[in-house]
């Protein structure tokens, strides 16, 4: 039984701590922190009224190391699960180092004023993790996350060698809005904008964003347009196993949202440059955000599926092999669960199936480490007991895209 502290109280942190809240045997302490304490008791509210456990609540700057250093020497936590935005991944490592506590996060580091995430940062981390005898996983969601633990379990069990790694996300879901993220609007339309890359042949292979378009007959959705995008976990995977000859990240987008977003593009509003307004300096992309509607309140109005999941093609035993490893999650039944629409769902169940593995000691290590670094077992076993159970196909041939 141990004590956790989690900072972000938006929709993956209200997902992770009903979870963690469903698990007392390893969660015997939560406290969930944030900017607004209120937002924070809404959250606990609700865990106490659903599942009967109370959870403590502070406010904290996850910008300022000082602040959180306090935080965490109050609550004295065996791990920090930071769930708030990636821009305050960072300066949370920092306080974790300085206050001797484990990390753990589901994305990774964005400068605020560059659209850019990479590894970089947090990998440097490295060394001052392991001298102090502690531990920090990266990227405990979905997508980064179980896609993840998908290609490792895939190579695990499945391939003596993989050649192709295809990841798919697709989004089924409908809120009824003409015009809403199903995350945070910054980060998400900060990805969506930015340019695409995928590995081919040993590099990265550059091309404009959106420009890459396919069709794909999704499980339990349907037939979807996906786009070529740059992801995160393309980066750590590539690393990781370095004889994936190509890697690819696709995501499933409306006409109306590209429709939306291309005239938001062309008025200037997704754009992070500075501007002045009425004497005051504002962020365009963060005007935006303020004004769309609250991705944690789209749970209740929204209906449909989501299919996320790794199509791999390689060898095994001599054969050429083609799998796909696949999660369904409905948007109507973690709504009832949980009070939360599936993106927040298929985000926060990770985080806590990662913070349990480590506080149990299943997943052990001093340093930082990306989720393949780790036996995939465990992980995929919990996937099934605590709500995203996986789906496993053996394909004909590779994709012909």
């Amino acid at each position: 039984m141990s004590k956790v502290l989690v900072i972000g109280a938006g929709g993956v942190g209200s997902v992770a701590v009903h979870k963690m809240a469903q698990l007392s045997e390893v969660f015997s302490s939560i406290t969930l922190a944030s900017r607004r304490i209120s937002s924070c008791q809404k959250i606990a509210d609700s865990v106490k009224q659903r599942f009967g456990v109370k959870i403590e609540t502070a406010e904290v700057d996850a910008d300022e190391v000082g602040q959180t250093v306090r935080l965490l020497e109050q609550v004295k936590p065996d791990l920090l699960v930071n769930l708030a935005l990636p821009y305050q991944d960072l300066p949370l490592m920092d306080a974790c180092l300085e206050a001797g506590v484990s990390y753990l996060d589901t994305a990774n580091y964005e400068p605020k004023d560059e659209a850019k995430f990479e590894y970089r940062w947090q990998w440097e981390y490295q060394e001052r993790f392991e001298k102090a005898g502690l531990m920090a996983l990266l990227g405990s969601g979905f997508d980064p996350g179980v896609t993840n633990v998908f290609t490792a379990w895939l190579a695990k069990h499945h391939f003596d060698r993989m050649d192709t790694l295809d990841i798919l996300d697709c989004n089924g879901g409908d809120h009824g809005h003409p015009f809403a993220t199903n995350f945070n609007p910054e980060i998400n339309i900060r990805e969506v904008t930015a340019p695409t890359r995928h590995w081919e042949q040993g590099d990265w292979v550059e091309s404009p964003a959106l420009s890459s378009k396919q069709t794909f007959d999704f499980p339990e959705v349907g037939d979807r347009n996906m786009y070529l995008m740059y992801h995160e976990e393309l980066e750590s995977l590539v690393k990781h196993f370095p004889h994936i000859q190509r890697a690819r990240f696709w995501m499933t987008f409306g006409d109306a949202y590209l429709t939306h977003l291309e005239v938001l593009q062309n008025v200037g509003l997704t754009s992070i440059e500075p501007i002045i307004y009425q004497g005051q300096e504002i962020i365009p992309l963060q005007f935006l955000k303020a004004v769309l509607p609250d991705p944690g309140g789209l749970g209740e109005r929204t209906k449909g599926k989501t299919c996320i999941g790794n199509i791999i093609s390689g060898e095994k035993d001599g054969a050429k092999v083609t799998k796909y490893l696949f999660n369904v999650c409905d948007h109507e039944a973690c709504f009832r669960e949980v009070g939360s629409q599936a993106v927040s769902y298929t985000t926060g169940v990770p985080a806590m199936i990662g913070a349990a593995l480590i506080l149990k000691g299943t997943w052990q290590g001093r340093g930082v480490f990306n989720m393949e670094q780790l036996d995939p077992d465990p992980f995929m076993d919990m996937l099934n007991q605590h709500g995203l159970p996986w789906e496993f196909r053996q394909l004909d041939a590779p994709l012909s895209f």
